[in-house]
């Protein structure tokens, strides 16, 4: 049967139900007034005229009967409600009378005889795509009795799911015993344990997006104790589109508790910024640059040079964007290797990029300890090579990603990383490339991440290794990381080292314990064992130096620092001569410099 046809069909249906409701009526009304039949004919007519016009203008028959929800129901109500008023108005105008019970009785019947069809045809449709199921549901209890809880059980009660809402609880102890769609607010989070055990709960799910990591931390503790899986509700995305299952519930990960407030960027500033643009990227492939790729790629530049020494990882950031962006961004895969001079000029020259994101880099302290010139020749000179590089292209901004281990560095990748500053920000001259970088601590699920060992750790059995109970880190997310770098290179005038606001460190044994929380473990499960400190690793991680103390806050979380550099003569001397020395003596100056103010 045609769309059309079924829209005739269900006019039909809602035209009989008006004709029965008003017969109806006038059965229960005609022991107080006299219903001719010319009058029940006119308001047939009336009601019917006025109902059709209404409902076509609300969209009541566009429809799927199937699909019938509560804002179906609105809007048949009040079409039926204005066809009722256009007979009010008829009664008292031209027959100067009015039988209001009549016409009460008639909308209220109206409006039942029409809805009950479209529900029956509801359920029946869901009954026939649903009922051979033999699918096992999961007993689930609910966080959160807000929109978030609302919008989650909307989408279940009209998909088939294998997820049973048994109950809701709610931070709010005033909501206890009210219902939501149908749900009963069971308690507080302070109720978990019992409810667990007293409706056989077989996992909590979060249905608050706002909730704080406070909060959250809690809950994850009270339902870990409780011996019951806690996650949260899919995306919003997932919501709209119906994927609401099991494997669409998202684990709580240790970035929900070390979360902090989403960075929220000046849109209209950077999308003038961007459009229009060719935008380089080095270390494309990897965790910081690809998502770099990926925030830039929202304000649609013009070309997106994705520049990577490892073809897998650029194959992989090149194919999603293409898939994403590919229509309206030029997305290219440059296969180089930073260390190569000659090239790099080339490509920058070839391509001439107004903006270059330098985040290609070796980053792991205890192999650069190691691999001591391999760390000078990738994060020293390999940066040399994309600076100048930029500087002959006349690159409009070169942003140079650094680390907090650059700060009073004790160890290879820390120097490296400092003596790259000097070099970036040396090249810095009036109205010519303006030369910045940008400092922040670790990041949490790159792939030098300590989250990722611990969970391999947890996974083989245990014990988790912390290389001293005592440390320290700084830590934020990829995504907040790559858009304050992003920010920070459009504040740029050239020779700042800017220094994100990372928080409060978090000790590094806390950290542990959280992940083997989150793994459905106990500590005394799986232990946590100190092996000692690692060749080239601090206990306590700085941002900035004691002579380099925040000056000036240019953004929210985005400082300048005063830091101090050596003259370019003075780097470039101590830098053409590291290459030459043996290891132990490069490693021991390469330091020294490093660490002079």
């Amino acid at each position: 049967m045609s769309r059309s046809t079924k829209r005739m069909v269900l006019i039909i249906v809602d035209l009989l139900m008006i004709f029965l409701a008003l017969l109806t009526s006038s059965m229960f009304s005609e022991a107080f007034t006299v219903i001719t039949s010319r009058f029940f004919v006119v308001s047939w007519l009336i009601i019917s005229l006025v109902y059709l016009i209404l409902a076509r203008y609300l969209h009541v028959f566009s429809v799927l009967t199937r699909y019938t929800s509560s804002s179906t129901l609105l809007t048949i109500g009040l079409s039926l409600a204005g066809a009722h008023l256009a007979l009010v108005a008829y009664s008292l105008s031209i027959l100067g009378q009015l039988s209001c019970r009549f016409i009460l009785l008639s909308l209220l019947f109206s409006f039942l005889y029409i809805i009950t069809p479209r529900m029956l045809w509801r359920t029946l449709s869901e009954r026939e795509r649903y009922g051979k199921s033999s699918q096992r549901t999961v007993r689930t209890l609910l966080v959160g009795a807000g929109a978030g809880g609302h919008l989650f059980l909307s989408t279940l009660s009209g998909n088939h799911s294998d997820i049973e809402i048994i109950g809701i609880i709610d931070q709010d102890r005033n909501k206890k015993g009210t219902y939501i769609q149908g749900k009963k607010v069971l308690g507080d989070v302070e109720d978990i344990p019992h409810l667990v055990q007293e409706y056989s709960i077989e996992q909590v799910t979060i249905a608050i997006p706002s909730l704080t990591k406070e909060a959250r931390q809690k809950l994850v503790d009270i339902c870990h104790l409780a011996g019951v899986t806690v996650n949260s509700m899919p995306n919003v995305e997932d919501i709209i589109l119906g994927k609401v299952s099991t494997s669409s519930l998202r684990e709580i990960d240790i970035t929900d508790l070390l979360g902090r407030d989403e960075v929220v960027l000046e849109q209209e500033s950077l999308n003038a910024y961007f459009s229009g643009k060719t935008i380089l990227v080095t270390g494309a492939g990897g965790s910081i640059g690809s998502e770099i790729c990926r925030q830039i790629a929202k304000f649609s530049p013009k070309q997106l040079l994705l520049l990577g020494h490892g073809e897998n990882s650029i194959y992989l950031i090149h194919q999603e964007l293409v898939n994403k962006y590919g229509q309206v961004i030029d997305i290219v895969p440059l296969i180089a290797d930073i260390q190569d001079r000659e090239l790099i000029a080339e490509l920058l020259a070839a391509y001439r990029p107004q903006v270059v994101y330098h985040a290609a880099a070796h980053k792991h302290v205890p192999l650069m300890e190691y691999n001591p010139k391999e760390a000078v020749k990738n994060n020293i000179f390999g940066t040399k090579n994309v600076a100048e590089a930029a500087k002959a292209a006349r690159v409009e901004k070169f942003v140079m990603v650094s680390t907090d281990k650059a700060v009073n560095p004790p160890n290879v990748m820390g120097a490296t990383k400092r003596v790259a500053e000097m070099i970036v920000a040396n090249l810095n001259e009036a109205g010519q490339t303006q030369f910045s970088a940008v400092r922040f601590g670790n990041v949490l699920g790159s792939r030098g991440s300590v989250v990722p060992l611990f969970k391999r750790q947890i996974a083989s059995g245990g014990p988790v290794t912390v290389t001293d109970f005592r440390m320290t880190r700084y830590f934020m997310t990829i995504p907040e990381a790559s858009r304050l770098v992003i920010q920070a290179g459009h504040l740029a005038k050239g020779g700042e080292i800017f220094v994100l606001d990372m928080g409060d460190p978090v000790l590094i044994k806390d950290l542990a314990t959280k992940v083997i929380k989150l793994s459905g473990h106990t500590v005394e499960e799986i232990g946590i064992v100190e092996t000692g400190i690692r060749p080239g690793e601090k206990l306590y991680e700085e941002l900035l130096s004691s002579e380099e103390r925040i000056s000036q806050q240019v953004y929210d979380k985005i400082f300048v620092g005063r830091v101090q550099n050596q003259s370019p003569a003075i780097v470039q001397t101590f830098v053409d001569g590291l290459l030459t020395l043996p290891e132990d003596e490069l490693k021991r100056q390469l330091v020294d410099f490093a660490r002079q103010e």
